[in-house]
């Protein structure tokens, strides 16, 4: 028997480029940068000063006063985004279908800045201070519990941690919940919101951002370039509609694209640092391949996890190779973490939504400030400005820390 096909018939999105879909990818596409200074708390004694941040969201346009209170900022990019998503699927549920529909999303760290807060509240007032909402602000299924709720989304309902990748493997797990058929539909991608002292101070710690372009955040963020100093931390949501093409037609859905292959790997080899053979990137992509019953050489798109760090850029540059052999130097590669930075447990979701819109309107967004490329990075990254190409077949790459990667493979729909 056949299995069902996987259509993606609804994209949304907050991103430090837009409070939107539709101007987010405008902007991307133009080449724009969402990059600017720290506004969310003062920078000042940080070595890295420089954010990807969803500017001027208001909370309160999609949930209350009341309930935006009792919600970490990730939890408020979620619900809002959830609202988006719903209006453009145009998705129904109903209580025919509220067991048929799952919501599946990737959060890498949770509510790091509900911890901030009440840690500081802990130690001046005390234990009897703190409030029983604590604990439902933290934690990171709250990403996908609170759209559930309001929608009274009754399927499969969990989160996805697995770092920078979990957005993606978010992705895969709603792909192959459907594909199995467990449940017809799902709420998928990533949400995060880290940029808090505690977040930036650690990463810092770690000598994993930028802090070479303080003065100039537009630059920080240099995926392939040789001077590329460490990736720019960032926030947001993207989430996708996935959905059982048959009922997608049957319902009259619009169709961006079809994903028709996921595949996972683990590097084993350290918890921060990837194996520099590429070998568990090269697995990943090799496994969603696989999964497509796609030849490497019918890829002409990718969007890679390309972060902007010395080592990953090269990594990922060699696996690529590994991949697709000669192919390689045909392929149209699309850093999009250029303009957006690195947005950790969301990057994946955004990510995939920026590939699904490159197959439908056959533009392929640019990686912006590839000034001077990387002897080591030699593969055609779209340098600085959007492409004007039809591709049939994209890739999206997500690596995270503990050496997990993640790809998923998507089809334009000609329909």
């Amino acid at each position: 028997m056949a299995r069902p096909r996987v259509v993606i018939t609804g994209l949304a999105a907050l991103t430090p480029l837009g409070h939107d879909m539709a101007t987010t990818w405008e902007r991307l596409v133009a080449g724009e940068s969402g990059l600017g200074p720290i506004t969310l708390f003062d920078p000042a004694e940080y070595a890295s000063k420089v954010a990807g941040e969803v500017k001027d969201f208001d909370p309160t346009k999609y949930v209350s006063a009341k309930e935006a209170r009792h919600m970490d900022r990730f939890t408020q990019l979620a619900a809002a985004t959830g609202t988006m998503l719903m209006e453009d699927s145009g998705y129904k549920v109903t209580p025919e279908n509220e067991r048929s529909i799952a919501t599946i999303i990737g959060v890498g760290i949770g509510g790091l800045k509900t911890i901030e807060d009440f840690k500081e509240k802990l130690l001046k007032s005390g234990p009897n201070k703190i409030s029983p909402f604590l604990i439902p602000m933290i934690i990171s299924n709250m990403g996908p519990g609170q759209i559930a709720l309001k929608y009274g989304i009754k399927g499969t309902n969990m989160v996805t941690t697995t770092a920078c990748a979990s957005a993606t493997h978010a992705l895969g797990t709603a792909y192959t919940e459907i594909v199995m058929g467990r449940v017809r539909a799902c709420i998928t991608g990533g949400v995060e919101s880290t940029v808090c002292p505690l977040g930036v101070s650690g990463f810092t710690a770690m000598k994993a951002l930028s802090t070479n372009f303080n003065d100039t955040p537009h630059r920080a963020s240099r995926p392939f370039d040789i001077d590329r100093d460490g990736f720019v931390i960032g926030e947001g949501c993207g989430l996708l509609m996935l959905e059982r093409l048959d009922d997608a037609q049957a319902r009259g859905a619009k169709i961006y694209a079809e994903v028709i292959g996921y595949g996972s790997s683990c590097d084993a080899y350290h918890i921060t640092a990837p194996d520099p053979s590429g070998a568990g990137m090269e697995w990943a992509m090799r496994n969603a391949l696989t999964d497509a019953g796609l030849a490497p050489e019918a890829v002409t798109h990718i969007n890679p996890h390309a972060t902007s760090t010395k080592l990953g850029d090269i990594i990922e540059t060699r696996a690529l190779k590994s991949v697709f052999g000669a192919h390689a130097k045909n392929l149209h590669i699309s850093a999009t973490k250029s303009m957006t930075g690195h947005l950790l447990g969301a990057a994946g979701g955004v990510e995939a939504c920026f590939t699904a819109l490159a197959l439908q309107n056959d533009i392929l967004p640019p990686t912006v400030n590839l000034e001077h490329p990387d002897p080591e990075c030699d593969l055609d990254y779209t340098p600085n400005k959007a492409a004007h190409i039809a591709c049939e077949y994209a890739l999206c790459n997500s690596f995270g820390f503990g050496g997990t990667n993640a790809s998923i493979v998507m089809k334009k729909w000609v329909g």
